[in-house]
């Protein structure tokens, strides 16, 4: 009888150790996290010069991206997926210079850049100087997935991308009155000097922002991170300027081990820099905290050149930053753990102990 209770204990024993080691035990399970943080372009963003009708749009238009990427990670979806329809929703309103905002360039038409890259494999697609494809970031993402090429430009790229079936518009589409009398006014000209009576339409609810830019960056349930950036560039650039939004490592980058970012500012600063890269290199190869790599990259390597604008980062651990050295930046975050936050000027403090650490 002895012999038989010491097999019972044994085998209650066994029992509870394996159920203690099984990862899959609901007693011991935690919940994946994910999370996605946005920019819509960083500059000399001030409050006093904002509506509170042009701020309420510009926050519903945030709030909006936020929510498409984040009901994509919210269904166990990929972070590309999630980086590519938070874009897109930026990409076709007029509040941003991306897409349907896209600037006049110095021959009055728009040229627009995107890129997009994968942190599990380092895949990574981008654009430049197009045109006709309504959604830049769906033609970076289109050349990730369906070319053995990493940057597309141009009338080259135009062609393949409508040959994949990608949604292509005319040029009249990006036609804005806002934008077009951005140049005129850069230019010293009258806004009637060049002809655009064909593509008049309803004015924008917008304010001028330098540095216009939008972007995406966001960790899936896999702990995959993924970032995007997509942007017209600036008012009145040369014909044929290509900035850092779809250059990997300088406006886009996304790795696994360390962290994914996507960047707005004075581009030709940030390529310099190589500053995605470099602000994933410092958390690579240091100890410092993503805030510090941030602030390292940000005010003691682009500042220093002339260079201004901001970033956006998601690390290896789902947590969200970001810096700028401008006086605003449109920008926001939603996580899995219930934190949302959209701002537009002057930095604010994150959650105590939440966020930055």
């Amino acid at each position: 009888m002895k012999k038989r209770c010491s097999l019972l204990i044994g085998l209650i024993l066994i029992i509870s150790c394996n159920q203690q080691d099984n990862p899959t035990n609901n007693n011991t399970q935690t919940a994946s996290k994910f999370s996605i943080v946005i920019h819509g372009g960083a500059g000399g963003i001030v409050s006093k010069n904002f509506s509170e009708a042009q701020k309420e749009a510009y926050k519903q238009q945030l709030e909006t991206s936020l929510n498409t990427g984040y009901k994509i990670l919210e269904n166990g979806g990929n972070a590309i997926d999630a980086v590519q329809a938070a874009i897109v929703i930026l990409e076709n309103s007029p509040l941003f210079n991306a897409g349907k905002g896209a600037v006049f360039n110095s021959e009055g038409a728009q040229e627009m850049d995107a890129s997009i890259m994968n942190g599990n494999t380092l895949n990574s697609g981008a654009v430049a100087g197009i045109n006709h494809v309504k959604n830049p970031i769906l033609a970076a993402n289109m050349v990730l997935d369906s070319s053995k090429h990493v940057l597309l430009s141009g009338k080259g790229a135009e062609i393949l991308l409508e040959k994949y079936g990608l949604q292509m518009v005319p040029s009249s589409y990006f036609y804005t009155d806002k934008r077009f009398n951005q140049l005129q006014k850069l230019l010293g000209k009258d806004k009637t000097t060049l002809d655009h009576t064909a593509f008049r339409e309803e004015r924008p609810l917008i304010d001028d922002h330098k540095y216009g830019t939008v972007g995406a960056v966001a960790m899936d349930i896999n702990g995959n991170i993924a970032a995007g950036t997509s942007t017209g560039g600036m008012t009145n650039k040369k014909h044929g300027r290509i900035g850092d939004s779809p250059i990997i490592g300088a406006g886009t980058y996304a790795n696994n081990t360390t962290c994914g970012i996507s960047s707005t500012g004075t581009g030709e600063y940030f390529i310099r820099t190589v500053a995605a890269h470099e602000v994933s290199s410092i958390l690579k190869y240091t100890k410092d905290s993503p805030k510090k790599a941030l602030q390292e990259v940000i005010f003691n390597q682009i500042a220093p050149l002339g260079g201004k604008g901001g970033m956006i980062l998601i690390d290896k651990n789902g947590d969200v930053f970001w810096d700028f050295n401008t006086r605003g930046m449109f920008r926001g975050y939603k996580k899995s753990n219930g934190e949302a936050v959209i701002e537009l000027f002057e930095k604010t403090a994150f959650p105590k102990n939440k966020i930055i650490k």
